[in-house]
């Protein structure tokens, strides 16, 4: 069995993991982890065919390979080797969690932060018990500060994290009815994001946090360190400026050259990402012209929040991920955009366990407040509950149905939970 500081000393020399030998380029250290439908360690011999320096495993090769490390836990080596390395560092960590927004504003911060300084970030989606060991092994020693982003959808998940991330300060953006089904409700829910709280707290560490939010000013009792952001009775406090269909924000309070901001984000519920960048910039010193052009150049990608225009038409893209909470906030955004030409279509939400059914059939009652061209629910819960509107079971059903509407300077709002793969509806 090779030892975490025997094993580091060979990741100083191969410095780019790999967990998937698909991606194997020469000199990279394949870990061979195990899920439910594969076995890593079957891969360890065509990792190295491909080039790999080394290949880590827990189960015993048929050939004996020196090249083949072996190790009591694939995973766990992972973790620790990436904890090994977090100790070698001394820059600040900033951790980002919660139900909504939170890669949103990972990304407005890596790019206010990296006007600034060398930062590294979580790439993507890779905010689990293997994105974030990954993210970690790939910072390298000219980091000056790094921004990890956590996902859970259990408790104890943010705790697990932030025993190898080690993070010296954090960010929970909102909790809201996501993963209800892991977590066990809206108060599970809290208690789970707040895990990186109680690790703040018990490491003397800052947060920063939307004021606007009355439980986590509670979940956040006994953390001295606290930068607030929010519309009122804050550090940093902005507001939504004008009607238009990109966001804009004007900073009253806590900028002296920050007046107004102008992203290319669409959707009031965006106001709170910008205001955390901004505040995370200012605390860490980024000059205020660099904190607004870093915030006005980011732009939206993976179907988040994205205007695009598409056949003379204008579509919102927002299907990266939904729960009860994200899907509100999106309609009622959608709701305000002057025009009489409107199809809204919106796939089903999951992980919400005995509450699916209902939360689908408050989304409905939401949607017969206003006045629609059309609506067309696919997929999910929105099955079982009762509506006016056109069902369909899948995103390829309703990619014919908007392929064959032949519409014009409409707007068409699309979202729905990452599975639902609502971005097809363009693709076909």
């Amino acid at each position: 069995m090779i030892s975490i500081p025997q094993l580091y000393e060979l990741y100083l020399q191969h410095q780019q993991v790999q967990t998937d030998t698909r991606n194997i380029q020469p000199n990279d250290i394949f870990f061979a982890l195990k899920g439910p439908n594969f076995n890593g360690n079957a891969f360890a011999q065509d990792a190295l065919n491909k080039g790999a320096a080394y290949a880590v495993v827990d189960e015993a090769p048929n050939q004996p390979n020196e090249k083949i490390l072996m190790v009591e836990n694939v995973l766990q080596t992972l973790q620790q080797l990436a904890l090994h390395h977090r100790k070698q560092f001394s820059i600040p960590f900033l951790a980002i969690t919660g139900s909504n927004g939170k890669t949103t504003t990972k990304e407005l911060i890596n790019a206010v932060l990296s006007s600034h300084y060398i930062c590294y970030t979580t790439q993507g989606n890779l905010n689990n018990h293997i994105g974030i060991p990954l993210t970690i092994l790939r910072i390298k020693k000219d980091a000056q500060i790094a921004v990890i982003e956590m996902g859970a959808n259990h408790q104890k998940e943010i705790a697990g994290y932030c025993t190898y991330t080690l993070p010296t300060h954090g960010i929970i953006t909102n909790c809201g009815k996501a993963h209800l089904e892991g977590f066990g409700g809206i108060e599970g829910v809290r208690k789970g994001k707040g895990e990186l709280y109680d690790f703040i707290r018990d490491n003397k560490g800052t947060i920063f946090m939307n004021a606007d939010y009355d439980y986590l000013w509670n979940m956040s009792n006994n953390i001295t360190e606290r930068i607030t952001y929010g519309t009122q009775n804050a550090d940093i406090i902005g507001n939504i400026a004008g009607t238009n269909e990109m966001l804009a924000v004007q900073i009253t309070k806590g900028t002296n050259e920050i007046k107004t901001i102008h992203t290319h984000l669409v959707g009031e519920y965006n106001l709170p990402n910008v205001l955390c960048a901004v505040a995370v910039g200012k605390y860490f010193n980024v000059p205020e012209e660099k904190i607004k052009t870093a915030i006005e150049a980011y732009q939206p990608n993976n179907s988040r929040s994205q205007l695009i225009e598409y056949n003379n038409n204008h579509i919102i893209l927002d299907a990266y991920n939904a729960n009860p909470t994200s899907m509100k906030a999106a309609i009622e955004n959608f709701a305000k955009i002057p025009s009489q030409h409107k199809i809204v279509m919106i796939g089903g939400m999951m992980e919400l366990g005995a509450d699916s059914v209902y939360e689908h059939q408050q989304i409905v009652n939401l949607l017969q407040q206003f006045n629609w061209q059309a609506v067309i629910l696919v997929g999910g819960d929105f099955k079982h509950v009762n509506h006016p509107y056109l069902y369909l079971e899948d995103s390829i059903a309703a990619a014919d149905w908007f392929k064959n509407q032949h519409l014009n300077n409409t707007y068409v709002l699309i979202k729905g939970s990452r599975s639902m793969q609502m971005e097809k509806i363009l693709n076909k």
